[in-house]
């Protein structure tokens, strides 16, 4: 982590009432409500429809939750969030991402052991990271395989979770649970 405080303070969900009260209880899963939406409900009209979005991404796009986990989590590494990276290694896991490619995404695109496709799509997320664009030769690859939908929520996808790491790393959100080998 590059802050060891939160700069905003997570609140207690006993701390609060009405709409935040409300939007924490649509957060809470088995072990809690995490830190990220403690944290952002400091600012509940933000979280309402920031979360709208964020569903989007996270359970109503096009790609496939493998891919989409390969991105969400190259761009956590790149963003040096290891609040996102620690929470998406565990879906990472979910969608069947074995420990190996989990570490190797921390690599890059050019890790021996990836497919062609999944070389395509880390090399992707570090275009974007690196200059908010794809290029050509990428772009080409990505739509031998992706429709318009997968191509837009792929670029949607990587800019959220971009913001998301932003916002994590500038307000000091600490992790649940700290990612072993992180940057610090």
């Amino acid at each position: 982590m590059r802050l060891s405080e939160p700069r905003v303070t997570p609140v207690e969900e006993r701390d609060v009432d009405g709409e935040a009260k409300e939007l924490l209880a649509r957060t809470r899963g088995d072990t809690g409500t995490p830190r990220i939406f403690r944290t952002l409900v400091r600012h509940p009209k933000l979280l309402k429809r920031w979360m709208v979005f964020g569903n989007h991404i996270l359970s109503k796009s096009t790609l496939p939750a493998r891919e989409r986990e390969l991105l969400i989590l190259r761009i956590g590494w790149l963003c040096r969030a290891e609040y996102e990276f620690a929470a998406h290694t565990r879906i990472g896991r979910e969608v069947g991402l074995s420990e190996e490619e989990l570490e190797r995404v921390k690599q890059g695109p050019d890790a021996p052991g990836w497919s062609a496709f999944e070389t395509t799509l880390l090399r992707a997320v570090d275009e974007l990271h690196a200059d908010a664009f794809i290029t050509d030769v990428t772009w080409s690859e990505l739509a031998a395989r992706f429709d318009t939908q997968q191509l837009i929520d792929l670029v949607f996808t990587v800019g959220q979770y971009n913001m998301v790491s932003m916002a994590l790393n500038s307000l000091g959100v600490q992790p649940e649970v700290p990612v072993e080998g992180f940057p610090r």
